[in-house]
């Protein structure tokens, strides 16, 4: 038999909070993912969610400080399985 960590669903709303705050539940849900004790699961469409808060709010000059390039390495970095159901 197979053992796998317990799981969670990450709402868009909780993908930002875990992002951003690492205070928060969900931010302590992302630190247990990083450790292997859980998994996390959220859908593609809160990865767009996260890219238009990123792109729309972290600018410097009008520019955004992050490359399309680092946010994919960031997003390939979340301990976060991306599934459409």
């Amino acid at each position: 038999m197979d053992w796998r960590p317990s799981g969670f669903m990450l709402s868009t709303k909780d993908l930002v909070h875990a992002i951003f705050d690492g205070n928060s539940d969900a931010g302590k849900l992302l630190v247990k993912a990083t450790m292997g004790e859980i998994e996390l699961f959220s859908a593609p469409k809160s990865w767009n969610a996260i890219l238009w808060l990123i792109t729309n709010t972290l600018k410097a000059d009008g520019v955004p400080v992050y490359t399309g390039s680092q946010l994919g390495e960031l997003k390939a970095s979340l301990p976060i399985v991306w599934r459409a159901d």
